[in-house]
């Protein structure tokens, strides 16, 4: 039951993230630049974790919902967005 329960915690999560994600990303980039394939990295690793974390019963809440937290902000780091503002920057 904790399991599941865990489970569920990271899934919501996972869900929650990549909608925030999405609609920063909405809000930030123009109508035509929406990064569609790093939202579609965003979901594939959180189905990736999700299923690691369901498999190996010692993986920790903590350590599962953090990995996916840094993964989520490396695939923002590398958007059209926050390329532009770190350019204008360091120019």
């Amino acid at each position: 039951m904790k399991k599941t329960i865990q489970t569920m915690l990271l899934v919501a999560f996972v869900i929650l993230t990549t909608a925030s994600f999405s609609f920063a990303q909405f809000n930030a980039a123009d109508g035509g630049t929406f990064p569609y394939f790093h939202l579609g990295c965003l979901i594939v690793g959180g189905l990736i974790i999700v299923s690691i974390k369901q498999k190996y019963s010692k993986l920790y809440l903590s350590e599962a919902i953090g990995s996916f937290a840094l993964y989520t902000f490396l695939i923002a780091l590398f958007t059209a967005p926050v390329v532009d503002a770190l350019k204008t920057l360091i120019n």
